[in-house]
């Protein structure tokens, strides 16, 4: 694994803090929501059962195709299955939630407690064992749930965790983690390929129809809103040594690729990583954004008031143009801003909620 894979996980992990006022965002959280419950894997009966009462699948009539699997995962490797699989383990938030959006319900997940807490596009169904951190999880756990499939995320075919996991002998599905070329495609073809992996492909194009649907729809609500800029810049934070650091998402990142596909021009012009589009600086590196509206993720935190109050007495946040025509704003909270299309119809419906509804007078 090289360094700016192992750099990239770790930033992409940080999660945002509670600011008083504003809500934004603070500090990593990869390592503290890490529980490592190895409940009882359910049997292969209590997990059909469990699929077919997904939130949000209740009317599904899409159907699951049959046959042998033959696929290439986003790393060129084979992967071969009997049988569209059913038990499916997983290990990274993003592609949890695509699972669930396929009306799969699966045995096995990394972190239950933090991808509830801030992946709120879909509900995990019960019975999932959670397998530990999405770093370590606990593998005899995972293969203790008789998975016949594990979603994993990786950067390159060649990371640690493929390895650790073929040695188990169950196929292993290696799915891109990010890519600021193209992060909406990135999105796209990750979940399309756990469709197929799954036999879930007409599922897959319905939702990825609603997907395209809802952004064509925001656009018009963001054109008709007569926005007194449509330079934007997201970003989240945190405090690190004593001092407030900022990390703004910037051209390659979801976040950003999805305000300007609704017409909105992202004003983070600065480096930003390779994978995840994100960039990083501190309160007076603000300054280059201009008039830029701010747009930041809220949380339920009550301890990490201290980010906030950074902000709130640097004299040179209190005269960034947004923060002094009062158009720093923050998106709802448990919007997963790496996540798949559900998550991104969230981020949709956010930009359209904190800026066509101001603009509207609402």
């Amino acid at each position: 694994m090289t360094t700016h894979t192992s750099t990239n996980r770790a930033a992409r992990r940080r999660t945002p803090s509670r600011l008083a006022a504003i809500a934004a965002p603070a500090a990593a959280l990869a390592l503290l929501l890490s529980g490592c419950g190895t409940t009882a894997a359910p049997s292969a009966d209590s997990t059909e059962t469990a699929a077919a009462e997904i939130a949000g699948c209740e009317a599904d009539t899409t159907k699951t195709s049959t046959g042998a699997v033959d696929l290439t995962d986003a790393f060129g490797r084979e992967v071969t299955l009997d049988a569209p699989a059913k038990r499916v383990a997983v290990l990274e938030w993003q592609q949890i939630e695509d699972v669930i959006t396929l009306c799969v319900a699966p045995v096995a997940v990394a972190d239950a407690d933090g991808f509830t807490t801030w992946d709120t596009a879909v509900e995990l169904p019960e019975g999932a064992t959670d397998v530990g951190s999405r770093q370590e999880p606990n593998l005899d756990a995972l293969f203790g749930t008789d998975p016949d499939l594990v979603i994993v995320e990786a950067y390159t075919a060649e990371d640690e965790i493929i390895g650790k996991l073929e040695k188990y002998g169950v196929p292993v599905l290696a799915t891109k983690g990010a890519d600021a070329k193209d992060p909406i495609a990135n999105m796209r073809d990750t979940f399309s390929l756990i469709a197929e992996a799954t036999g879930r492909e007409e599922r897959a194009g319905v939702v990825l129809d609603e997907f395209d649907a809802h952004l064509a729809e925001a656009k018009g609500s963001l054109k008709d809103a007569g926005l007194e800029t449509t330079d934007f810049v997201y970003f989240d934070g945190w405090i690190d040594g004593g001092n407030v650091a900022l990390r703004p998402f910037g051209q390659g990142s979801l976040v950003g690729e999805i305000g300007e596909e609704l017409g909105l021009t992202n004003a983070w012009t600065g480096d930003v990583d390779p994978a995840y589009g994100l960039g990083q600086t501190d309160i007076e590196g603000m300054k280059a954004v201009g008039e830029a509206t701010l747009l930041h993720t809220a949380t339920e935190e009550k301890s990490e008031d201290e980010f906030a109050q950074a902000l709130e007495t640097n004299p040179v946040w209190a005269a960034l143009p947004a923060v002094t025509e009062g158009r720093l704003l923050s998106f709802p909270t448990g919007i997963w801003t790496f996540g798949g299309p559900r998550s991104a119809q969230q981020i949709i419906d956010a930009y359209v909620s904190v800026l066509a509804g101001p603009a509207a007078g609402e």
